[in-house]
């Protein structure tokens, strides 16, 4: 499959997923839901392992960093989005979590020991006041102590355990751990616990038989969970992680056009605004140095002819 067509899978998909999630809500606890997903997922990625004779058998060590990605990847992340999707239109929640770009950056430094440029301090600030902006409201009701502010730190919470999962991520792979495998036990450790926080919370293990529930669990398991992130990691491969980063750039845009079709939200001078801004600053971060010195050069060499 070409790389192009690998991008509008990853894009169009993430970008849907956000609103897929509003159908999982009602009779059933967010909490279980994550959970039905993940589980879904993780158990037809093994099966998949299983038949194309993959590798399953990792050491207990290898198990346990796996736990790790899962809780908080597939996990934690997740039922903190759904919980926001309650009181936040898909498209604000897709753009909130772009920020995950920058979380990234922070995180490997604090982690991995990767340096942090000066750019990604100037793209974090952009992004930041473009989130303020999204959400300053055209009449000033906007209250900091309102659900919808409160939908925000949670959705930028479940971001940074998102960002704590692509770092574990990253020192598995940095340890010999291949991707695949780890999703899949990943996401199967991630449902499993989800379920287990909401038995111990006397959460009810409820489902909903409707068709709504069940087509929203599907996608979001089959496509959302598995073919998203399969497309996403053959183009890590094929063009390396920087490049496939820009996905991140278009999802948001596309769960906002769904927003504005399918949820009534309306855009205003100052959202369009914070929405540039959020964008910009996402770009800036992924730009590479010597990319950035390429433009510069070419810039140099414009202002000179």
């Amino acid at each position: 499959m070409h790389s192009s067509l690998l991008y509008l899978i990853t894009v169009m998909i993430w970008g849907s997923t956000f609103y897929a999630i509003k159908f999982q809500l009602g009779l059933v606890d967010p909490l279980v839901s994550v959970g039905y997903r993940f589980i879904l997922a993780g158990i037809l990625l093994l099966g998949f392992c299983r038949l194309t004779g993959i590798n399953l058998r990792f050491s207990l060590r290898a198990h346990l960093f796996m736990l790790l990605q899962g809780i908080s990847l597939f996990g934690i992340n997740y039922w903190l989005m759904y919980q926001s999707t309650a009181h936040l239109t898909s498209g604000l929640i897709a753009l909130a979590f772009s920020t995950i770009v920058m979380m990234n950056i922070v995180n490997s430094a604090l982690f991995l020991g990767a340096a942090i440029r000066k750019e990604v301090v100037l793209g974090g600030m952009l992004g930041l006041l473009g989130i303020g902006l999204v959400f300053q409201p055209d009449e000033g009701s906007f209250a900091f102590s309102g659900q919808a502010f409160q939908a925000l730190l949670i959705v930028l919470l479940g971001t940074y355990c998102a960002s704590l999962g692509n770092i574990t991520s990253a020192r598995n792979q940095r340890d010999g751990l291949p991707v695949l495998q780890c999703n899949a036990f990943g996401m199967s450790y991630g449902g499993i616990a989800m379920l287990l926080l909401a038995a111990s919370s006397d959460k009810q293990l409820t489902f909903d038989p409707s068709v709504p529930y069940i087509s929203s669990l599907l996608y979001l398991s089959v496509f959302g969970s598995i073919i998203a992130f399969g497309c996403y990691l053959t183009l890590v491969g094929r063009i390396g992680a920087d490049k496939a980063a820009y996905t991140t750039l278009l999802f948001p845009l596309v769960a906002l056009q769904i927003s504005t079709l399918m949820e009534d939200y309306h855009w205003s001078s100052s959202g369009l605004i914070g929405i540039g801004l959020v964008l910009l600053g996402n770009l800036i971060i992924l730009i590479s140095p010597q990319q950035l010195r390429h433009l510069r050069q070419r810039w140099r060499a414009r202002i000179r002819a």
